[in-house]
């Protein structure tokens, strides 16, 4: 988002799980580059600025707890949504 517009988090819940969706207003993920986002290492960015990291470790600590990270992109509108299960109450 290059440090300005609208960052958004959502949540509900559907069947056995909640939802958490982050939704931003910035130029999207361009078509090309989106299968790579998850891997460790990749970024847009310059040197110094990111380590291209945190998309991988995302996805890892969802993964822990049985759930799955997806995503959207357009220009002006990126979703990522986080299906986390819930846990039946003792």
């Amino acid at each position: 988002m290059d440090d300005k517009g609208t960052l958004t988090i959502e949540t509900f819940p559907q069947d056995n799980q909640v939802l958490i969706s982050i939704i931003d207003n910035g130029k999207g993920i361009a078509p090309e580059i989106k299968e790579k986002i998850f891997e460790p290492f990749f970024t847009t960015k310059r040197a110094g600025e990111g380590s291209g990291l945190g998309l991988d470790i995302v996805r890892k600590i969802v993964k822990k707890h049985e759930g799955k990270i997806t995503f959207e992109s357009q220009p002006g509108k990126t979703t990522f949504t986080v299906f986390l299960p819930v846990l039946p109450s003792s």
